[in-house]
């Protein structure tokens, strides 16, 4: 179905989620430099993994939730605007931590992206040109918080119908 063009890069791209209840951001990944629909290039995803900080990066993230809460972060191929449910085509990642006042963590990565990956046993395939973020927080805020995206990813080259098919399947998704 696809070969690849590049061994596996990383992209990354931090959020900063500022004090107060309820509050999210969004960021993006611009792919638009190895992203080319008339070469039938697109991204291959192999991995995607969260890294949670507090207000600066040797500031513990208990130290941004002293009460209990939870960040959730998505990581989508189309622009939503927000969270998605974990059925929308267009979410390729996320993840949430949950911490209690007590000082008990736990990070849970919920959605690789094999798992919608159409005829890839090692990713996702991406032909947009932008990946959206979106951090989102339940609990009053006593610092800034930031999570840190790190996306393990290949440059490849899909046949013609592979290639239009994934970018029907995305078109689509976007209605």
């Amino acid at each position: 179905m696809a070969t690849k063009k590049t061994a596996p890069f990383t992209l990354t791209e931090r959020m900063t989620l500022a004090a107060g209840a309820n509050t999210s951001t969004a960021a993006t990944i611009d792919l638009g430099s190895y992203v080319d629909v008339g070469d039938r290039q697109a991204i291959e995803i192999h991995s995607v993994d969260y890294i949670f900080q507090g207000a600066t990066a040797d500031l513990h993230i208990n130290a941004s939730l002293p009460n209990n809460g939870s960040l959730l972060v998505q990581l989508t191929d189309l622009n939503r605007g927000g969270m998605v449910f974990a059925n929308d085509r267009a979410l390729i990642s996320s993840s949430a931590l949950h911490l209690d006042a007590d000082g008990g963590q736990s990070n849970v990565a919920d959605l690789f992206p094999d798992a919608f990956g159409k005829g890839s046993l090692e990713g996702r395939y991406v032909v947009n040109d932008t990946l959206y973020l979106n951090l989102q927080s339940d609990a009053t805020m006593a610092a800034i918080s930031n999570v840190t995206v790190r996306v393990v990813a290949s440059i490849v080259t899909l046949n013609a119908k592979d290639f239009m098919a994934i970018a029907i399947q995305s078109t689509a998704a976007d209605n």
